[in-house]
């Protein structure tokens, strides 16, 4: 049988151009808040502060739409247990379960967490700096750090939380076609900037599935199909109530913010879309107990309605004391799910 040689992409054409029949880019901006962002010493790690929380979250994560998140190398897929001649792959163990990096999975967090906090940006491109506005400039010195360098870290900073790998619970994969897609051109397009600096963060809406191009006309990729399930650990010590709330928060924890995760490749197509839930939260009341024993005590477990408790605690001294409700708001209307917005149609 004879293989359609795929057809060559057409370039994207930008948001404000004259063809008023393509659809609008599927992302919007959350803007900066107007005062300066406060910049404090870190808390430090040399010891557990009793005002303070530490412990460990249970996660389950759910694929809504499919996700790849890439490690960069294309395979054969007789390499991978697949039928495809050659596919990027996606990490996957000896057990033939896929993860997702703990790395990932943190910077997806921690931009969420930056967006609905006054922080700065953590990373950004030389080339765009000069019209990043200074206050948001990332942290430079670990002796002034903004409130997400503070949890997340920065430079010469650990932060406060360990993300660990997702492993997925079932064997195996499904394979997908990506159409190719463009970098981001903000020169071609006014909304990246007002006023010469930057608008905001950019974010990518949740659509209620992915688009996949077919075997004759997408990038072959290893991902994980939709309803598939990963379990995760994150531990976390010397955080404020309101950091451990604005953080459950991120997490779709708030029942007026119900939003979801944004994790891999694919995003303008509708891919990567998880949502969380946490089963249960390991918290030592005893310190000194905890760290002279073998055995976790069943006791330190938060679940059912302690857990309901626990989170709703946390996440009123977030919206008291860190969150931003403009900026949360901003986000919610992008991240919002479950959504009924369709993914964008034709090559982008």
């Amino acid at each position: 049988m004879t293989r359609t040689p795929p057809q060559p992409p057409r370039k994207p054409t930008p948001r404000d151009s004259s063809n008023p029949e393509l659809p609008p880019k599927p992302y919007e901006f959350v803007t900066f808040p107007p005062e300066r962002p406060n910049l404090q010493r870190p808390v430090g790690h040399d010891k557990y502060l009793s005002d303070r929380l530490h412990g460990t979250l249970y996660l389950t994560l759910k694929v809504q739409t499919s996700l790849h998140v890439s490690t960069g190398i294309v395979a054969m897929g007789s390499d991978v247990g697949g039928k495809i001649p050659l596919i990027k792959t996606m990490v996957q163990g000896v057990d033939q379960k896929l993860s997702i990096q703990g790395s990932s999975l943190k910077g997806c967090i921690r931009s969420v967490y930056e967006a609905i906090t006054n922080s700065t940006l953590a990373v950004i491109t030389s080339r765009y700096r000069d019209k990043i506005p200074p206050e948001r400039l990332p942290c430079g010195n670990k002796e002034k750090l903004c409130p997400a360098s503070r949890v997340f870290g920065a430079l010469n900073w650990q932060g406060l939380l360990d993300f660990n790998d997702a492993q997925c619970e079932s064997i195996g994969f499904t394979t997908g076609f990506m159409p190719s897609l463009y970098r981001p051109r903000p020169e071609a397009s006014a909304v990246y900037f007002i006023r010469g600096r930057v608008a905001g963060r950019k974010f990518y809406y949740h659509t209620i599935r992915a688009i996949d191009k077919g075997q004759n006309s997408g990038i072959p990729v290893q991902q994980a199909g939709r309803e598939y399930i990963f379990k995760t650990q994150l531990n976390f010590k010397n955080l404020l109530p309101e950091e451990l709330g604005t953080l459950l928060i991120v997490l779709g924890q708030d029942t007026q913010h119900p939003i979801a995760l944004k994790v891999g490749g694919g995003k303008p197509i509708g891919m990567g879309t998880m949502t969380v839930s946490i089963d249960k939260i390991q918290q030592s009341k005893d310190l000194k107990k905890r760290y002279s024993s073998y055995q976790l005590s069943e006791s330190d477990e938060l679940t059912g309605e302690k857990l309901a408790q626990f989170k709703q605690t946390n996440m009123q001294a977030a919206h008291s004391h860190l969150v931003q409700k403009k900026q949360l708001e901003e986000l919610t209307a992008i991240l919002r799910y479950p959504t009924d917005r369709e993914p964008p149609s034709g090559m982008y």
